[in-house]
């Protein structure tokens, strides 16, 4: 069987875990890690699977899916391309604390979790970037908690919608698509509300000229609206 054709280090040059790294140490890197293609719906790995490797993604969007005690799905988040996941090493776990899955087309690097502690000990910028991962997506699950008990649920989906914006928009004419497919229930697992409540929302935007939806797109039309709309206080609404 012919060797498997080696990794191009211009996949990961440019990316903040191992910026600044010479050839060889790329070459290293790139030797022990597995290419994968995920189709949008697949699952890459699932809540409580056993945490054997870890990932880092060089194109398209991961949703990041938990279930509670109860049974209800939460959209945890989206990783877009560039981005560690799958980082239970990390937090010290040994098995998945969500299932992640692709939102889009995606590829991503995984390697053996045994690779961890190498990576974090030999690469200073893989630690940094690793540490700045895990602060970032524990302030982020700090404003949810935050948002879910003083926020009303218009405030939390023109929120939610700005975060996704923020993260992976493209300017488009008219405004600033959400570049990855989404659904309103995708929203609406976000934000801790109902399918039915996320279309209501969405078609008073659209009737205000705020945002233009169809399936599975999302475009902000009036930024400033929407940004009024995240920022208003409760007692407002």
């Amino acid at each position: 069987m012919p060797a498997p054709p080696r990794l191009d280090p211009s996949l990961i040059r440019q990316l903040a875990p191992f910026a600044g790294l010479d050839r060889a140490a790329l070459d290293s890197i790139l030797a022990s890690a597995t290419p994968l293609h995920y189709e949008p719906g697949d699952t890459i790995f699932a809540q409580a699977e056993a945490a054997s490797r870890f990932f880092l993604l060089l194109d398209g969007h991961i949703r990041v899916v938990r279930v509670t005690p109860d049974g209800d799905q939460v959209v945890a988040r989206y990783i877009a391309a560039g981005q560690l996941f799958g980082i239970a090493p990390a937090l010290g776990m040994d098995r998945f604390p969500a299932s992640a899955e692709a939102a889009d087309p995606c590829l991503a690097l995984a390697w053996p979790r045994a690779k961890w502690a190498e990576f974090t000990s030999r690469y200073p910028g893989f630690a940094q970037a690793a540490g700045g991962t895990i602060g970032t997506r524990l302030m982020e699950t700090n404003d949810r908690v935050v948002e879910l008990a003083t926020q009303q649920v218009e405030q939390r989906v023109a929120q939610a919608v700005l975060r996704l914006v923020n993260q992976s928009g493209r300017k488009v004419r008219g405004g600033i698509e959400i570049d990855f497919p989404i659904s309103r229930q995708d929203l609406a697992d976000m934000t801790g509300t109902t399918l039915h409540t996320v279309s209501r929302l969405l078609s008073r935007w659209e009737k205000d000229g705020i945002v233009e939806s169809g399936r599975l797109r999302i475009t902000v039309t009036n930024p400033h609206a929407l940004v009024l709309i995240s920022e208003a206080r409760a007692a407002d609404g």
